[in-house]
């Protein structure tokens, strides 16, 4: 079945997120979604296309990155990643969401819009 009209079937690589880009992701002017994950890990495999559709569908209203724990254990730990894949939000820099486990892309979109994610 071909992509919706106005889409394309390949997607972009999401950026990846590591301790030399944090915080310049973070300070974006606009919500960040950021997914930690792991390649070895088949629900961050499951979730992977649903997190891709939404960087493309909020795309300028909503920055969304990726982050592998295993190649930035640090960031792992100093967001209290304790398993994967984990999703958080961020406004401002701060944490404002957290959804864990391969979640349906309409809990996802929830939790946008309970931020305010236009």
């Amino acid at each position: 079945m071909p992509p919706p009209a106005g889409t394309s079937s390949v997607m972009t690589p999401l950026p990846e997120v590591n301790s030399a880009n944090v915080e310049a992701t973070l300070a974006s002017p606009v919500p960040v979604l950021l997914e930690f994950g792991a390649r070895w890990c088949p629900p961050c495999r499951m979730l992977a296309p649903q997190v891709e559709a939404i960087a493309a569908h909020y795309a300028g209203r909503l920055r969304v990155a990726t982050c592998d724990t295993d190649e930035s254990p640090d960031l792992a730990t100093r967001f209290n990643i304790r398993s994967v894949p984990t999703l958080l939000l961020f406004k401002s820099g701060q944490v404002v969401g957290q959804l864990v486990g391969a979640v349906p892309r309409a809990r996802l979109e929830s939790l946008l819009a309970r931020a305010g994610v236009p």
